[in-house]
């Protein structure tokens, strides 16, 4: 297990600020089989460019869905800051690489207004199997990273992104241009987190650097 006060004390160091909201390491959930059954909906059939033919990567199906569904174990670290999302996951990535684990990260910076760290650990392990024996496979853990305000209205938006996941989306029309659509509302609020994110990021590094001139 990773020391999270040594990584929050890292960046306490390098920024005169801590890293995380929260002292306590989040909790690990697992994904519901009705998301999980969704997911491999969406994938089969909803973002299937091919239906009704498989699609590019192949079905996803019982006999491969542990190892292709990344994210049926999951938790979520929260920062404070903007460039906490990138040191977190940089610090994530060394101690996997020290543990012998593949890892990666996506920095997701979607239309809809999500923002987020999506970091990605593979490791073997033993899965149950229908005769009570278990088998060997290869699963992914993945650990999102997100700032406070993202959080906030992550957790407000999430019964939202839920049910519009599960509808093929409309070339013809184009949320942008419904200023009275519930998609406007959410989606450009995400945006506008964002922005203000880097405005509080940039008011910080303005007032580290007069602090760091004025002891200079």
């Amino acid at each position: 297990m990773f020391d999270l006060q040594q990584i929050n004390q890292q960046f306490y160091l390098s920024t005169n600020y801590y890293l995380l909201v929260g002292s306590n390491p989040p909790e690990l959930q697992i994904k519901p089989f009705g998301s999980f059954l969704l997911k491999t909906f969406r994938q089969n059939v909803i973002s299937n460019p091919n239906w009704p033919r498989p699609p590019d990567c192949g079905w996803l199906l019982p006999d491969n869905w542990f190892s292709r569904v990344n994210d049926a174990v999951r938790t979520c670290f929260v920062v404070k800051y903007l460039d906490g999302v990138a040191f977190l996951a940089a610090q994530l990535a060394e101690r996997a690489k020290a543990a012998a684990y593949e890892s990666k990260v996506d920095f997701e910076a979607k239309e809809e207004g999500y923002y987020a760290a999506h970091f990605y650990v593979t490791f073997p392990c033993e899965v149950p199997r229908e005769d009570w024996d278990t088998k060997g496979v290869t699963i992914s853990v993945e650990i999102q990273i997100t700032t406070q305000l993202q959080e906030v209205i992550r957790r407000l938006l999430h019964k939202y992104y839920e049910q519009r996941r599960t509808e093929r989306p409309s070339p013809d029309v184009k949320w942008q241009w419904d200023y009275r659509s519930d998609e406007f509302a959410a989606n450009y609020l995400g945006h506008i987190l964002h922005y203000v994110e880097g405005m509080i990021m940039d008011v910080r590094d303005r007032r580290i650097g007069k602090e760091m001139d004025h002891e200079g």
